[in-house]
């Protein structure tokens, strides 16, 4: 009885691996075995920074927030206490996207936490 090469199955396997180290640099995109462990690293990456964006994109907000806040004579952690007193729930999303866009509206905003602090 001959031994099973596995031809066909593996060849796929390994050009499916290949297509996907597509644009790796050096022997990643050319070896398989190089190829299938960079991979195996690269989802890792991917999986951790998925988390990690989240956290990233919060502290960008916060920056903005902050720069906006100082602008108004305020700094970030007197205007957010302020507009919880205010009863003003919004995200940092929200609040970063007012004042990177819309100052004069943030102005208000700075001056409503001002009044709640008071």
């Amino acid at each position: 009885m001959p031994r099973v090469k596995g031809g066909t199955v593996t060849r796929k396997r390994r050009k499916k691996v290949l297509k996907l180290a597509k644009g790796y640099r050096g022997a990643k995109h050319m070896q398989f075995k190089a190829a299938s462990t960079q991979l195996f690293v690269s989802y890792k990456y991917a999986f951790r920074d998925r988390r990690r964006r989240k956290s990233d994109f919060r502290k960008l907000w916060i920056v903005r927030i902050n720069a906006a806040a100082r602008q108004n004579d305020m700094s970030y952690s007197k205007l957010m206490h302020g507009l919880k007193v205010a009863g003003v729930d919004m995200n940092r999303k929200m609040l970063a996207d007012i004042a990177y866009n819309d100052s004069e509206t943030f102005a208000k905003l700075v001056e409503t936490a001002k009044k709640a602090l008071n």
